[in-house]
Order: structure tokens, then sequence, then C-alpha cells
């Protein structure tokens, strides 16, 4: 079994190494004798096929770049929510995240059109140095079973008009300041403010992105095989432990 791989604007949108999740879908995917082939596209190259790919990931950046990346992205709206519509997979991390939505205003007021697939929308705090930031952990139901997620998220935007979120924070802010839920979720797509890279820390989030992928590829059940996730669980229960402990 194989999944094409697409990764959007990667010398851009990569302000918190958050492009390494695809390092870890491919990890992952190679120790179940999986291949994974990665393309990557950016401002200047051939225009993509979207509908070729079983996976498609859009990291973060600062404002600056989100704005850059803006410009060129909306040529592809179409594409890029027929591909959704279709079943294919995106992973979307900070300013991905945020660029998926209607819009997303900085501190000067100044808007960043969206691709306005989904209804959110982001505006940032008028105090330049107000941002969520700090570990986090969120629960979350993926696959039908309840998990906690955990990374670290620092992001000025406050994001607003979920109805579906990734998950409820159990420790730290979430989608804006003190609030309820974290991220954006349906089926087959998965936005995020969680870094760290969000898969290193969560390799039961991975293997679901794996599994959907090529049970829709290949249009049948597909049962990953169990690989040595010791180190990375201990990390987190750790993490998990000092977190929630300290939050009661």
């Amino acid at each position: 079994m194989n999944l094409n791989v697409l990764c959007l604007y990667p010398n851009v949108m990569d302000l918190y190494g958050d492009n390494a999740n695809i390092d870890i879908l491919k990890y992952r995917a190679k120790q179940r004798n999986i291949d994974i082939n990665i393309d990557t596209y950016t401002i200047g190259d051939e225009e993509p096929n979207f509908y070729e790919y079983d996976l498609v990931f859009l990291g973060g950046g600062s404002d600056t770049e989100q704005k850059v990346v803006a410009k060129d992205i909306i040529k592809y709206q179409k594409q890029i929510e027929r591909s959704i519509n279709k079943g294919i997979f995106y992973l979307l991390v900070c300013g991905g995240f945020q660029l998926f939505g209607k819009y997303y205003k900085d501190s000067e007021n100044k808007v960043i059109k969206g691709l306005n697939i989904f209804n959110y929308y982001t505006e940032t705090s008028s105090t330049k140095n107000e941002k969520c930031i700090g570990d986090i952990v969120i629960e979350s139901v993926v696959d039908n079973h309840k998990i906690e997620l955990v990374g670290f998220e620092n992001h000025g935007g406050q994001t607003f008009g979920i109805d579906t979120p990734l998950g409820k924070v159990r420790y730290g802010n979430g989608n804006s300041f003190k609030n309820e839920y974290e991220g954006f979720m349906k089926e087959n797509v998965i936005g995020t403010y969680l870094h760290g890279p969000l898969l290193s820390k969560n390799p039961e989030l991975a293997d679901y992105i794996l599994k959907y992928c090529l049970e829709r590829k290949y249009n049948k059940k597909v049962n990953l095989k169990k690989i040595d996730d010791e180190f990375e669980n201990i990390a987190k229960k750790e993490m998990l432990d000092k977190l929630l402990v300290r939050n009661i």
C-alpha cells in the first residue's frame, strides 16, 4: 500500500517546525511497510492537482508570511474545496488552520482574506503582546475513541465560529483566551493550534490519519499493525500528569 502527500508552502509556513508532522507520518507508515510519497508546492511552482493526493498539509507562519500565502492559495480555492468534499484529508496547523476560514484580522485591523471554506474566522487582540501561549491538553473523540491530545500553543489570533471543535480544553486556552474548546474537526479535516509537533506527541492521532487515508484510498477496512510507542507514551504520560495535576 502507498499514500501520496502534498505539503503546501513548506519554505514559508513552517514557523514552529510543524512540517515534521509529515516526517512522523512517513516514519509510522514505514514501520508498517506502507510507502509515502511526499510532494511539495510553493509560490512559483507548477500548479498542483489536489485530487491526486490522499493527504494535504499546511503549517503556520507569521502574519507577513500568511499574507504572502493567502494571495497565492486563493487561486486554488475551488479545487481545494472540491478535494475536501471528495474526502481527501487535510491537516492544518496554526496559520494554515486560520487560512481555511473566512478571514484573519491582525492587531492593526488589517484583514487577510481566507479561503472561506469553513465558517470560522480569526481576530487578533488589539494588545499586541496578548497571546495564548503555553502547554495545552484537550480531550478529543477520534475514530469513536476518547483520547487526550497534548501540545504547545502560541497564537495571538483568536478563532471564533466553530461548531465542531477538535476537542475540549482540559488545560490551556484553546481557540481563544480561556476558551472551552480547541481546533476544528470534521471527518477528513483537522485544524489546530497544537504544536510539538502535534503528531510526535500524539501518535494515536497520526495513526488515525494514516488509517483514514488508507481506507479511503483502498475502499476497505484497514487494521494498522501496532508499533513500539513506549517512549512516546511515557513522554505523554509525564506531560499529562504534570499539567492535569497543576490544573486541579
